[in-house]
């Protein structure tokens, strides 16, 4: 056992699965030693997808808690259903509540069981990976795959209110919901809905949702007091005020597929891929956007790298990105998808990437945090089916731990203790 690990003391969840069943093993460790404990598979639900449960969270007890999305009612069992699969969320970083995400079917977009025809959904709950948690509501928002972001009032932007922000791919637009329990009259409810629609973007100057707008990434900064949404379809990004839900005005931002807000909110990071201008090579490039100046200041190009998936550390001083596979065949032969990127972010806001670590197929990743700093860094390796840990300051492999069989999909994430 590795000296990192000599008075470790965590516990963290290991989803597996193919999107049609899975499994889920608890990885113990108490004062340097792994153990891994599977809970218990069920049969399959049977159900149809809209009516399966939902798998919400681990508790401290580490039972499986589900969500019944047809009566609203959590469950804590230790059994975990075959063909249960975890939700997309979102977790608030100023309270205890997680947002997940329902992006509807894939035919139409919509949530049938709770929005008809009317669009999809995203779920509330409180404390979702603990035995006290709690539904709290469904709400019907666009139709698509929906990210979210939270604003909340700021020395620099005291004016702000609590809101979640929602978009929706399909229909091109950004969904407000009340997000303060002190104001009754507007918690959890949808407030506006912002229309992304460029019309001189748009085919014949068309107005109106469904639209082309596309977004994907949204980032709150609490220096400006402004939410940022990425318009994949137009290469630019919408600045909201969330006083007045308008948007004030865009900025030019192609060649980006997401983007998210580096800690203390200055600086926005765009990702994007580069597949046609090397027949042989995917290009992951990488933008950092100002939000003081409202300009590009600086970019980054990697070969032969597909970029994936972001994670902060604790103290925002790291930024860790897992990698996949894309391209033609020409350029998947020579792409890196089993390595995580680590950037150096006091560099900001200069890009500078600190290393390159070979950790498997990353499905997500996950921080032991003691006192406000991270200690150790987890990553669950899908196809091999490990838990690779990682030391938090050096970035180095401490131990790779085989969990469950190869599959296509993981996550990982730390439980509370008991």
């Amino acid at each position: 056992m590795t000296k990192t690990l000599d008075n470790a003391d965590f516990s963290v969840a290991f989803y597996s699965g193919n999107r049609k069943t899975g499994s889920i093993n608890v990885v113990r460790c108490e004062a340097g030693r792994l153990s891994v404990k599977p809970l218990p598979v069920g049969p399959e639900s049977g159900l149809d997808n809209s009516l399966k449960p939902v798998l919400i969270g681990v508790s401290e007890d580490h039972r499986a808690v589900l969500l019944d999305p047809q009566t609203k009612q959590i469950h804590l069992q230790a059994e975990f259903p075959a063909d249960t699969f975890p939700a997309h969320i979102y977790r608030d970083p100023q309270s205890n509540r997680d947002w997940f995400m329902n992006d509807g079917d894939k035919a139409t977009g919509n949530d049938t069981l709770n929005c008809g025809d009317k669009g999809s959904s995203v779920t509330v709950v409180e404390n979702s990976n603990s035995t006290r948690a709690k539904f709290l509501k469904t709400i019907c928002v666009g139709r698509g795959h929906h990210q979210a972001e939270f604003s909340y009032p700021s020395p620099q932007a005291p004016q702000v209110p609590r809101r979640a922000y929602i978009s929706s791919l399909n229909d091109g637009t950004v969904s407000v919901i009340g997000n303060d329990p002190a104001d009754a009259a507007s918690y959890l409810q949808v407030i506006a809905t912002i229309d992304l629609c460029e019309p001189e973007k748009e085919e014949g100057g068309q107005h109106g949702v469904p639209n082309k707008a596309f977004p994907h990434g949204l980032a709150y900064s609490p220096i400006t007091g402004k939410l940022y949404n990425l318009n994949n379809g137009y290469g630019s990004v919408a600045v909201i005020d969330p006083v007045t839900n308008i948007i004030e005005e865009r900025i030019a931002f192609k060649g980006h597929s997401n983007l998210f807000a580096a800690p203390g909110g200055r600086y926005l990071i765009g990702r994007g891929a580069d597949r046609k201008s090397d027949p042989d090579h995917v290009i992951g490039k990488f933008s950092v956007l100002d939000v003081t100046t409202k300009s590009v200041v600086d970019k980054m190009d990697l070969a032969d790298i597909y970029l994936s998936k972001y994670f902060f550390n604790a103290d925002g001083s790291k930024l860790y990105f897992t990698t996949g596979s894309s391209g033609s065949e020409a350029q998947q032969k020579n792409i890196k998808a089993d390595v995580m990127l680590v950037l150096d972010l006091s560099a900001l806001p200069k890009l500078k990437l600190s290393t390159e670590v070979r950790v498997g197929t990353i499905g997500t990743v996950d921080f032991h945090n003691v006192n406000g700093r991270s200690e150790l860094v987890f990553c669950s390796d899908s196809v091999g089916g490990n838990l690779v840990i990682l030391d938090a300051e050096r970035d180095v492999v401490v131990e790779t731990l085989p969990v469950a069989e190869g599959v296509s999909h993981s996550r990982v994430w730390t439980l509370p203790r008991d």
